[in-house]
């Protein structure tokens, strides 16, 4: 008997814990309190569709309390299964009806299934968020490098929060802006003179077109002088020509060594011809003599004329002192 009256009480035991977690009558309790209209079927049936009753409940009792009765409890359980976070939600709701920000649950949900964080985008509608941008460098029509930091204040545009490009874009535009006016200036000086100049002309590009912000203001927090490119540039030019020079002359050198050692070639050739053309000389005496066109008296008067020539030419060469 004993054993039975335990098995009894544990089957009581098991079937009243499946009735109280499929029909949550405490939490039934709770929501009609609060003034929230749901029924203990409507309950069971989401735990049948495997919805959370205590995440809808809860929701629905806020948005209630917040004055926010259009919401209802089928849109509630659609975002849910939809895989979107019905709480977050509802908190930006209830903050977006505190601070008159114009927002809808489809807007809001939509937003949320978007993959971006609705909550924390109205607060930062009621409160703009302070973005640092990274060193941003630029050089000046004067060859001076600046590197400029700035701070971007923006607020979330809710319209835009879907399809909408984020801060990243605003980052880079706003890089791509300081770049272009550092750049657009005739000196460094004007720009550490007047750095609100930057803001000005970057404010007026329209950065935050497309996005899912609204530039608020643009700030220079820092300006910090970087290298003269300027002097850079005109080194490496400089240095350049100089090569290019170098390399034109030792061109101009080896071709004039081409010429030398080709003139040399032929001065040696025609030396060597006129040896060649002085050893047939004695031939063409000899046969002369043979042939009686060359007399031994005609030999002697050609040969005191070479001795007369040799002699004159001696004559005619500068002496060389010799050095002390």
């Amino acid at each position: 008997m004993e054993v039975v009256t335990i098995l009894l009480l544990a089957v009581v035991v098991v079937l009243t814990a499946l009735f109280f977690y499929f029909v949550p009558f405490l939490l039934w309790l709770s929501a009609r309190v609060s003034g929230v209209n749901i029924s203990l079927l409507q309950l069971f049936l989401m735990r049948i569709r495997k919805v959370p009753p205590q995440v809808i409940v809860r929701a629905m009792i806020e948005a209630h309390k917040a004055g926010l009765n259009s919401i209802t409890r089928d849109e509630l359980e659609a975002h849910y299964l939809a895989g979107g976070h019905v709480e977050r939600v509802v908190h930006a709701l209830v903050s977006a009806a505190k601070a008159n920000i114009d927002l809808g649950f489809k807007m809001a949900s939509a937003i949320d299934l978007a993959g971006r964080n609705v909550y924390e985008a109205v607060q930062m509608s009621v409160n703009p968020k302070v973005i640092d941008t990274p060193p941003v460098t630029a050089v000046a029509k004067d060859g001076i490098q600046l590197i400029a930091k700035a701070r971007v204040t923006v607020r979330a545009n809710i319209r835009q929060l879907v399809g909408g490009a984020g801060e990243d874009t605003i980052l880079a535009r706003v890089g791509e802006g300081i770049v272009s006016s550092i750049g657009s200036s005739e000196s460094h000086k004007e720009v550490l003179e007047n750095p609100d100049s930057i803001s000005k002309l970057v404010l007026r590009k329209g950065l935050d077109s497309g996005t899912a912000f609204e530039i608020l203001s643009i700030d220079i927090a820092d300006i910090d002088i970087g290298k003269n490119i300027g002097a850079t540039l005109q080194i490496d030019q400089a240095q350049a020509d100089k090569n290019i020079a170098q390399a034109k002359a030792e061109e101009r050198r080896a071709m004039a060594i081409a010429l030398e050692q080709e003139m040399k070639a032929k001065a040696q050739e025609a030396r060597a011809k006129v040896i060649e053309a002085e050893a047939e000389v004695p031939k063409a005496m000899a046969e002369a003599f043979r042939s009686g066109n060359l007399g031994i008296m005609d030999y002697y008067k050609m040969k005191n004329i070479e001795a007369d020539t040799s002699m004159r030419e001696s004559i005619a060469k500068p002496t060389v002192k010799p050095t002390k």
